[in-house]
């Protein structure tokens, strides 16, 4: 007899939340859509839950019998501190922690390549690659991937962190050359972080497979996450009709968020590096 999946989303009604509730339909899955805002009508094998995730209490309500959390709430840009924080902080400890409370076995965190991307282009990002968060935006998704370490290792819960980098239908500047995920491609990266034979914790980037991208996966090639698009495909149409990429973006991977009241000095560290 086949058990159900049951796989609660936060930020469901959200940009990447909407294309996971079409691409992670299965019929041995029941999908637990939660969000602030509405998410419609239901639809065969979707169970919807509107609430505030700052509500831990409510969280963990909705986590009863869950078998795996993909968290993605959070405001997605950078942001004042003000507004950042404490609200995509408190977002991911909720989310952990309803998961502890409610013996989840998994956790999904929607990560961001901005958790990494004051590193320079040039380079390949992978496994060793330090944190280098580009603002508060990216300091909120670093945090996340230290509180879903600290779950992972205190609390037993298998975690991933996908590092999404630029999540678009289609790449429409040079950046998104190197850095395009595309919507096939995220769904199947989120569907194997689900499915995948145990693991403790893994930081995994999300890019698809671009003949410039700049990332090395090879630490989780046991994941078997083997992305198909390739940005190159949109070059032409891109050096046409594409916004130019601004000066300072152009060098790191993070790009615009790395310009904003970006000093001198940082400039010169950046070039150096």
């Amino acid at each position: 007899m086949t058990t159900d999946t049951h796989i609660l989303i936060t930020g469901a009604a959200g940009r990447i939340g909407r294309v996971l509730r079409d691409g992670l339909r299965r019929d041995d899955r029941i999908l637990r859509l939660v969000d602030i805002a509405d998410l419609g009508t239901a639809r065969d094998r979707e169970e919807l839950v509107r609430l505030d995730a700052t509500d831990l209490g409510a969280l963990e309500a909705a986590t009863e019998g869950v078998d795996c959390v993909v968290h993605l709430a959070a405001i997605p840009e950078e942001r004042p501190w003000s507004a950042i924080f404490p609200l995509n902080f408190t977002l991911t400890y909720n989310a952990f922690e309803a998961a502890r409370r409610q013996g989840v076995r998994r956790v999904v965190y929607a990560s961001s390549i901005q958790a990494v991307g004051f590193h320079p282009r040039r380079q390949t990002l992978d496994a060793t690659a330090r944190l280098r968060p580009t603002g508060y935006y990216g300091v909120s998704k670093a945090f996340g991937e230290a509180m879903a370490s600290l779950y992972a290792d205190k609390h037993g819960l298998s975690v991933a962190c996908v590092r999404i980098a630029s999540f678009e239908p289609k790449p429409t500047n040079p950046r998104m050359l190197v850095t395009w995920l595309s919507h096939p491609d995220a769904v199947h990266l989120f569907d194997r972080c689900i499915d995948a034979d145990d693991y403790h914790f893994l930081a995994v980037y999300g890019v698809s497979n671009n003949t410039q991208r700049k990332v090395n996966n090879s630490h989780v090639a046991w994941l078997g996450y083997a992305p198909q698009d390739d940005a190159e495909c949109f070059r032409t149409e891109i050096e046409a009709h594409g916004a130019p990429e601004d000066p300072i973006g152009g060098l790191t991977h993070g790009g615009s968020f790395c310009d904003m009241n970006f000093s001198d000095e940082a400039r010169k560290f950046l070039d150096s590096d």
